[in-house]
């Protein structure tokens, strides 16, 4: 019988939103919440973006957003679209413009051609009159070529017309709010102002998707609670300049986990500085980790570990652990266009008799192995069965070969 994680009495609520399509990827209503990334190459050096666009797309990354920010970026984006189409994949791109969107866009109908999807900053669009033009010209042309439009305020670029208008009423109040406050409903006013003026200019509201990004788990939460009760557009999420290592894992993971278990959240990114030398797609797996283990979607088999401690004999389980997590994590781009369902497949790693046969039943394939004093050797579990006893040098290639076999006989594959 097949082992599973027990079922939660009802689902997690969703904030009812309208539906925005991106390309292939749907977002808001009931649709799954959407995984995306950006790259951080030059755009102009086409090789380079699409090396890294399809990093990103083949860790799962279902929207790629890319720098739009002069002419050569403008002329790289069809080339990168076509190169990406030639190695088979499809992944929607999202061109990201400041200042001088109104122009490229204009002078490069190929890009605006070539692009899923327009995110705009309503702080960086233009600066006092210039502002409506350029802000009505860049939805003009959204409206043209048919394209989608997150608009994203950001705290570090807030529209500075807005701020004191907020600034000017809260003066006037007979009790006027903290200045944080104040500067959490500027972003919601400017969302909101901005998605309101692109709708009266023929944006219609099933092409629009808010974001308002700040660098504050407390404050980002509070701004998104607010923005969903006022609104129904989707919501993309994300902790701007979350930082690196753990602090941005830990950051991002504990306001979006707040916002997500409320419902709030349509689509999201994990904002990480990368470690130098490191993946740029480390942002897609935590993002992807965040949602799996919320139990909103599966997108990799997860690995069940324990932390070890004077029981276990050695850090082999560790090592065992971690080459199974990346063995699994290799292997999913060729198992998802094969199988279905082997997303949802669990794994356990343990190292000591205390938990390790226990947790390895729970698991669809698990292994528990040998701790300080007892018999060297290693039972296998398969859906809560024993099945084998490993032993000696090739314990962790022989379990391998176990969760290699386990994909190919358990699910079913896709027809071609």
């Amino acid at each position: 019988m097949t082992m599973q994680s027990p079922a939660f009495a009802s689902p997690l609520p969703r904030r009812r939103t309208r539906l925005v399509r991106v390309g292939q990827v749907a977002m808001g209503s009931a649709a799954p919440v959407v995984v995306q990334s950006m790259t951080n190459t030059d755009t102009a050096d086409v090789a380079a973006t699409v090396s890294q666009v399809a990093d990103l797309a083949r860790a799962g990354s279902e929207l790629v957003r890319i720098t739009v920010n002069n002419e050569e970026a403008a002329c790289a984006v069809p080339h990168i679209r076509e190169r990406l189409a030639a190695q088979g994949l499809d992944v929607p791109l999202v061109g990201d413009f400041h200042y001088n969107g109104h122009a490229l866009l204009g002078k490069y109908p190929a890009c605006a051609e070539a692009l899923a999807k327009l995110r705009i900053n309503p702080g960086n669009v233009g600066a006092g009159a210039r502002r409506d033009t350029q802000f009505a010209h860049i939805v003009d042309l959204a409206c043209k070529y048919g394209k989608p439009v997150r608009i994203g305020v950001n705290w570090g670029s807030l529209d500075q017309a807005v701020l004191a208008r907020a600034m000017d009423e809260n003066a006037a109040r007979a009790t006027p709010r903290p200045i944080d406050a104040v500067m959490r409903e500027a972003l919601v006013m400017s969302a909101l102002e901005s998605a309101a003026q692109a709708e009266s200019l023929g944006l219609t509201a099933d092409r629009i998707v808010l974001s308002a990004k700040v660098s504050s788990v407390q404050d980002l939460i509070a701004v998104y609670r607010e923005l969903a009760r006022r609104c129904e557009y989707p919501l993309h999420l994300g902790l701007t300049e979350a930082g690196m290592g753990s602090k941005g894992i830990v950051a991002s993971t504990a306001a979006l986990t707040v916002l997500l278990q409320e419902g709030i959240g349509d689509t999201l990114r994990v904002s990480l500085t990368p470690e130098p030398g490191g993946s740029r797609t480390q942002e897609v797996v935590v993002a992807q980790e965040i949602l799996q283990t919320m139990g909103l979607r599966a997108f990799a088999p997860m690995v069940t570990a324990c932390p070890g401690c004077g029981r276990t004999a050695s850090t082999f389980f560790q090592e065992l652990a971690a080459s199974i997590q990346r063995h699994v994590r290799e292997r999913m781009p060729q198992w998802r266009e094969r199988y279905d369902g082997v997303e949802n497949m669990t794994l356990a790693v343990m190292g000591c008799v205390v938990n390790g046969p226990g947790e390895s039943r729970h698991a669809n394939v698990g292994i528990s192995l040998p701790g300080t004093g007892e018999t060297p050797v290693a039972p296998v579990f398969v859906d809560g069965q024993k099945t084998v006893t490993l032993r000696g040098d090739r314990i962790a290639a022989e379990f391998t070969a176990i969760v290699d076999d386990y994909v190919v006989n358990r699910y079913a594959r896709k027809s071609a």
